[in-house]
């Protein structure tokens, strides 16, 4: 275990973790919300700290970023845990099932893996990871040491201190916007959308940024879905900021049908109207 940053005290013998916007209170020897982050005796730790679930040199496209790098493959690496709990989750058996057996890396085992398979980079990807934020960043600053770059594929769900700390190490980012719904988020991710709004537009600011959105039959899937959030991209993003509609198969908790190609088509036409770069997935 490592310690973690990012939390305080608070009464008794419990902490107030403060990485995302969850602010989870954790009682000793409980987790947070993410179930990766342990009150041990009054001290928050990270238990998954040097710790993966995955490890793959995957073309960049698969992240996906279409407008960064386009025909290299990345270092991809990823743990297990997620500050969200949406009932659709395509990775849930490394972000929602803790039972997932892991192994023991460094950060400078991962660099050098990376340059071994002459990747220009890592990847942080497969499950959340801010919430791997003590890892991501102490591996992140040695691979900047040695000229390699930084991606995260993240939810964007964390807090501004924490944000603005790492940001000078990340070159690209792909965030995904489940929804421009306050109550999405509420009710399918048991979270907050404001917040990922707030990381996109800091982030576009500092590194190469493309959005993501997975269409979900009922859920997300209307035009007025579709034109808030193209609309909401060109006003805060930019008018070049790539955007991925993923189609969505039933996983998880969820037995809805997969997405309509239809539907995909529609969202396509109507984001093409306002954006430059617009593109399908998982078709």
């Amino acid at each position: 275990m490592k310690l973690a940053r990012f939390w305080e005290k608070s009464d008794g013998n419990k902490v107030k973790c403060e990485l995302c916007p969850n602010y989870c209170l954790i009682d000793s020897g409980k987790r947070g919300s993410c179930g990766v982050r342990i009150n041990k005796e009054g001290k928050l730790f990270s238990e998954i700290y040097g710790e993966i679930t995955s490890l793959a040199l995957d073309p960049i496209e698969k992240k996906p970023l279409y407008h960064y790098h386009p025909g290299e493959n990345i270092l991809s690496i990823g743990t297990k845990g997620c500050n969200f709990h949406c009932g659709f989750c395509q990775n849930w058996g490394i972000s929602q099932d803790l039972k997932t057996p892991t192994q023991p890396i460094s950060s400078v085992e991962v660099v050098k893996k990376a340059k071994d398979t002459k990747s220009f980079g890592i990847a942080y990807t497969y499950n959340e990871p801010f919430i791997w934020y003590e890892f991501v960043y102490d591996t992140a600053t040695i691979a900047k040491e040695n000229k390699l770059e930084n991606i995260l594929v993240t939810n964007g769900y964390v807090n501004q201190k924490p944000l603005d700390e790492i940001l000078p190490l990340i070159d690209a980012m792909n965030i995904d916007v489940k929804s421009m719904r306050e109550d999405f988020y509420l009710k399918i991710c048991k979270g907050k959308l404001r917040p990922i709004l707030e990381t996109a537009k800091k982030a576009k600011r500092h590194c190469h940024v493309e959005i993501t959105n997975l269409i979900i039959p009922t859920l997300n899937d209307s035009e007025e879905d579709f034109i808030k959030l193209s609309d909401w991209i060109k006003k805060e993003l930019g008018s070049d900021t790539p955007l991925h509609f993923s189609r969505y198969f039933p996983c998880y908790k969820f037995d809805i049908p997969p997405t309509p190609l239809s539907t995909l088509k529609t969202a396509e036409e109507i984001a093409k109207r306002r954006l430059k770069h617009v593109y399908l997935g998982n078709i």
